[in-house]
Order: structure tokens, then sequence, then C-alpha cells
């Protein structure tokens, strides 16, 4: 358990927009911060972070929160792990009890496999430095390929024994369960049902999620006898925690850059990824070898829009080029290719020059893809079918780009290199583009999901008027009570005793409710006010601050939702919550509240009369009800100025 002065020492510490850095590109926009949602695929940015009220939100799908919540919600932590995530990065020490066994069974099997994980590469660490075979075979082969020792950390480069059962044998005597050993792939069972070691006698390339958890490893081997590289990688198997299509390897290491830089260089290996930060270009990340996936664009595009595909020039380099290219395009994404000088890949080009050379050289030679898989399919192709297909394949290409003043510059680009009238390259285009909303049923529109709050009246709306009305209401309540709960909106009241006090927004509402015995609906919002009621004669107490950073995650997000502004105004243009406004519009909402509450009940009672005529007493104590009722709703609706047809 972490005790209550760390939590706040935690809560103090964490900024929203260095929290929200740290996976979202941020750009200044007023007094707030801005970038694309990390919650689901947009293009225009509509997440915005609000430094001042320490949360951050989206304004097309609802999701945000405080820095805890949306690391919660990002990383799918609990509670407790955001806390020790933010703790890590704020360098906050955490002080717990050691788990007993019994607890240790008891966490989750996503937390245990990373725990594994993590122990496995320290493991793995401490062999390459500190075993005679680490250092003799492991670190030699690094050394040999030029990597620096600080590199080698940056990275948590590491061996593993020859021994095929030596992790297995270390990791039980150390406690952790076979299961999840198994699990996260780094032993399999053979057929005596032992463990045995997926990497043994390979140096080990840990994968590192965007969050700095080690999610996989991957294991190059290597030849004992010669010291020679087998060009052969082992990479742990999908599990829980790893999903070989939703990770880039060195993102973790290398999304700062990409931000700053507004770029990110893809390349092929592990290898290329780490040269290229030793040679001092850190915005790159490998994709290992496969195409790439719509998830990791995803990832990308929170960083940044533009990449450039960076791969040695021969057939293979080609090859990979081209892989996943429309799907970047049809993502949205700026694309450049560049391929190195025959015999170069990134990683040997990288430890030939340094890093303003390396810059230098990729700014001269990197091509628009576009252009680049026109010289590559039309370059001296005399074949008419062969040329037929390869300007298809182009035009198919340029109608998955998102910018349509870019997408006309292509086909005229393109109609003058190809010698093809443009229109021609228009209506192939158009006719590409019919057929994949046909092949899905149409495009359907991007429309904004109502946020938490907007859903809940939603819903009402559709369960009939009083009901809806009564939600409303209680909603702009509570949202008063969160963001003005504090404010002093009566002074100088007389209380049961006779003395003189005054009665905050939290305590006027709690007071006038309880007086006639009403509730809320909803029992987060009766918790709510009851807190704001016992806080308010503290003399620092911040309703907005309180709930916004409340423990219970409920609540906290609850009062995000509520404290977001629908628009975004310039401070002359915001409307000035004084304490008089206030105490009218709490007033008028009480109001209404006590209507809608009469006029819901009025309706309750006439349905449990007309069950009840069989019970003459029965019906006559509804009846009695149902007349005081009426004349209490009548006298209030006058009072309001409203007209009641039943």
């Amino acid at each position: 358990m972490i005790d209550r002065a760390t939590v706040e020492r935690i809560k103090d510490a964490a900024n929203i927009v260095d929290v929200v850095s740290e996976f979202v590109t941020l750009r200044k926009s007023g007094a707030n911060y801005k970038g694309l949602c990390p919650f689901h695929n947009e293009k225009t940015p509509s997440f915005m972070v609000s430094p001042a009220r320490g949360t951050c939100h989206c304004f097309g799908c609802g999701k945000g929160g405080n820095a805890i919540s949306f690391i919660m919600e990002h990383e799918q932590m609990t509670y407790p792990e955001a806390l020790r995530w933010l703790a890590n990065k704020y360098h906050i020490e955490i002080q717990e009890r050691e788990l007993s066994d019994e607890e240790k069974r008891e966490q989750s099997e996503r937390e245990s496999m990373f725990i594994v994980n993590e122990w496995a590469a320290q493991y793995f660490q401490d062999l390459l430095h500190n075993h005679v075979d680490g250092v003799a075979i492991g670190l030699q082969y690094f050394r040999s390929r030029g990597i620096r020792d600080d590199i080698i950390k940056k990275f948590q480069l590491g061996y593993d024994l020859v021994d095929r059962n030596a992790f297995a044998r270390t990791a039980l005597q150390k406690g952790y369960n076979a299961s999840f050993i198994e699990k996260v792939g780094i032993c399999y069972k053979n057929d005596k049902g032992e463990l045995i070691d997926r990497y043994a006698g390979r140096v080990i390339f840990p994968w590192i999620g965007i969050s700095g958890k080690v999610v996989g490893f991957g294991g190059r081997k290597l030849d004992a006898a010669t010291k020679g590289v087998q060009q052969k990688y082992v990479n742990s198997p999908d599990s829980e925690i790893y999903h070989k299509d939703r990770e880039l390897y060195g993102l973790y290491q290398a999304k700062k850059a990409i931000a700053k830089e507004d770029r990110v260089y893809m390349v092929e290996g592990y290898t290329d990824v780490i040269a290229m930060h030793q040679c001092g270009i850190e915005n790159v990340v490998a994709n290992s070898g496969t195409a790439l996936s719509v998830h990791q664009i995803h990832i990308l595009h929170r960083f940044t829009s533009n990449i450039t595909l960076l791969y040695d020039g021969d057939a293979a380099g080609i090859h990979a080029a081209l892989r996943g290219t429309d799907m970047l395009l049809s993502e949205g994404m700026n694309l450049k290719v560049l391929l190195l000088p025959d015999g170069d890949d990134p990683d040997s080009f990288a430890r030939k020059h340094t890093a303003n050379d390396f810059r230098k050289y990729i700014e001269d030679h990197q091509t628009d893809f576009i252009q680049f898989k026109t010289d590559l399919l039309l370059k001296n192709e005399r074949d008419p079918l062969k040329r037929s297909e390869a300007i298809n394949s182009i035009v198919e290409s340029i109608s998955m780009v998102q910018n349509q003043i870019l997408r006309d510059t292509y086909l005229h680009d393109c109609s003058q290199r190809m010698g093809i009238a443009e229109q021609t390259l228009i209506n192939q285009m158009n006719k590409l583009i019919r057929g994949r909303r046909d092949g899905t049923g149409g495009q359907q529109s991007v429309t904004q999901q109502p946020s938490s709050a907007n859903m809940a009246m939603a819903t009402a709306h559709m369960s009939g008027g009083a009901f809806q009305a009564s939600t409303k209401i209680e909603q702009m309540l509570i949202q008063a009570i969160i963001r003005f709960g504090e404010v002093v909106v009566f002074e100088n009241v007389e209380d049961e005793d006779g003395n003189l006090c005054n009665l905050t927004l939290a305590q006027y509402v709690y007071y006038d409710l309880m007086a006639d015995g009403l509730h809320f609906h909803d029992p987060l919002f009766n918790r709510i006010l009851e807190e704001a009621t016992a806080h308010a004669t503290e003399s620092d107490f911040k309703a907005e601050t309180y709930f916004v950073n409340h423990e219970d995650i409920d609540i906290s997000r609850l009062a995000i939702d509520m404290s977001i502004d629908k628009f975004h105004l310039s401070e002359s243009q915001q409307v000035k919550d004084d304490a008089e406004s206030l105490r009218q519009r709490v007033q008028h909402l009480l109001l209404d509240f006590r209507l809608e509450y009469l006029v819901q009940r009025l309706k309750e009672l006439k349905q449990e009369i007309d069950a009840s005529v069989s019970n003459p007493e029965k019906t006559k104590e509804l009846m009695e009800e149902y007349m005081t009722k009426t004349q209490l709703r009548n006298a209030l609706a006058r009072k309001m100025g409203k007209n009641i047809l039943l």
C-alpha cells in the first residue's frame, strides 16, 4: 500500500502537460495545449490539456482526466500502478512492504508478466556485464559493432547463457511463477515438461513499450566458435502484454526526439536504431522487418505526421520501402523514402558518418514517396501491360492521400511525367475511391462522440420527459457544486442556535434538499454533495481541485467532465460567475428540481391508484397524497411562472 502522504506528493508533483507529452505531441493553444487524441483515431486535434486545471479532455471521444486517470486509461493500469508510474517519473520514493506469496499469486496476470519481464531484462544485463561468458561473448559482440557502453545501457542490452536451463532454474529459485515465465515467452516446455530457454546463447534486445515497461525480447544468435554473426533472430511470441504489430522497437527512447524534430525515421532492425542513436539521430524506430500495422501508424501519428522510410538500396530494401505505404498515406502521414547507397544499411552508414552529415544526406536525397514509386516502377519500362499495371498502382497510392490539394498536385505531375491525360488519371482515381467506398458499405462521416455527461443526458431523453429534465437538473446542480462548491452565496445567515454564519453553494444545496428529505438519483452525486458540504468550512478548500484530484477515479472522471468548458473562450468572452449570479442560478435549479420531483411523483401515484382499486383504504391514502402533491406542484409552478398540463 502507498501511504496517503506519498499519494499527495505524487499528485502535487504530476504536471498534466508533462505527463501527456510523454504520449502526445502538444502545441500551445491559448492558455491550453492541443494535440491528437491518443484514445481514438483523428486527423484534426481535439485533445485539449489545461495546465491551470490539471486536466485533459478530448472533445471528439470524451475521454480524458487528470494525470493519474490519464495514465490509467492510456496504459491500462490500476490506480496504484498509475501512482507508481508517476512516482518513478518524478523520482518520488515509495516505501512499500514486501508482498507475501499469497498476495503475489493474487496479482493480476498482466502485472505478473511485466514483473517477470522486468526481472529478466535485469538478469540479461547482469550476465552481459558481470558473467565471464557475457563479457567475453556478448559484450565483445556489441563492442565489435562499435556500440558504446552508454548506448548499451540506454537500450538495456543483455546476454543469455548457452545453458538452456539456466534462466528457468534461476527464475524459479527467485520465486517467479513457472506459468508466467512460459506465458511471456522467455521459455517454452519440451516433451519432458522442462522449461527451455528460448534465447540461450544470444545477445538480447529488450522491447520497451511506450510507457517504459519491458514487453518482450529479441535475441540474436552468435556463433560461439568464430564469434561470427548468423543473421537469425528470435522474438517473443504474442502474449497478453506483447503484440508485435502493436510495438515499434526504439519508440520509448525516440518519442521525445520525434516530437521535437516533428519527423520519424523508420528502419528495419535493432542495430539500425541503435547505430543511429549513437550517431546522434534519435528520432528513429524499427518495425523489425514486418509491414506497418494501423495501430503502429496511429501510435506514430500521436507524435508526428512526417515519416521517412530509411532502407538500404538493394532489392530487399526496395521491397521493404513499398510495404504498408498506402496505409501510411491513407492515415494522413506525409511520406518520404530514402534508399542508402549500395552496400550500406542505416547501421553501417551511421557508423561512418556524423549526425550532421547523416542528416544532410537524408535532406538531400530523401524523395517524396509518389515520385519514388513513379521512378521505380516506370523507369525504362516499355511493356504496355506492365506499364499500365504500374500506373494503376501509382494512382491507387495517390488516391490514399488525404490532402486533396496534394492529391491533385500528384496527379498533375504524374500526368506530365507519364504522358497521360490528367483527366484519365482523375477518372481512374475516382473509380478506385468509389470502389473502396462500395466495398465498405460507403464512407461514414466522422462525428464527434458525446462525452459521458452528454451520453447520460441522451439516455435520459429517450426515457421520457420528466426523467430527462430531472437528470439534466441534477447534472447542472452537481456541476455547480464541483466548480463553485466553496463559493459563499449567503452571508450572515442565522443557524438553529441563533448564530450568524455564511453558507457556501454546496452547503446551501445540501440543507435545502435535506429540509424536504430530497436527494439525487445518482449515488455518486449524493457523495459529492456530502463531501463538498463537509469540507466547506476549510479555508483552503477548492471544490474543483478537490474533486478533479479525488482518489475515487469515478468521482475524478466525473469532475473533469463537468469542469470542461464546451467551448474555449478568451478571458474577455467568458461569463464571470459572482456570488449573486451563482445564488440565483442555484435557486432556480432547486425550484426546477422540486417541480420535476413532484411531477414524477404524481405520475407514480396515478399508477399506484389504478393498481389499488381493490383496496379502498390504500386508495384513499394515495388519493390524499395525490391531492397534497398536486397543491404543492401548482403552488410551485405559479411561483416559477410555469403552466402545468396534466
